[in-house]
């Protein structure tokens, strides 16, 4: 795949096991890529996989979180990185 290597700044891009790390793959492209790497992956892995990966998801941030919860059209509490979120709470800041 011909992804932005940016988006991989802390693993080497050619050792990338693009099939059997799919989630993590994904979860990449969703946070740090751009529109043209989310279209390489759409026609990747398809819609339903990349719905399916990132449901069980534990690091997803907020913003993609909505992102996802839009165009997937499913709430956000169904998202495990939602479920994990709210039983780790951070620190309070005052």
């Amino acid at each position: 795949m011909s992804l932005s290597k940016v988006i991989f700044w802390d693993t080497d891009y050619n050792s990338i096991d693009f099939e059997n790390k799919a989630r993590y793959v994904i979860e990449r492209v969703v946070m740090y890529g751009t529109l043209s790497d989310w279209r390489i992956i759409q026609a990747r892995y398809g819609m339903d996989r990349i719905r399916d990966e990132l449901l069980q998801s534990r690091e997803l941030d907020p913003r993609s979180l909505s992102f996802l919860s839009c165009i997937f059209e499913i709430p956000k509490e169904q998202f495990r990185c939602w479920k994990y979120i709210q039983s780790n709470p951070g620190h309070w800041i005052y």
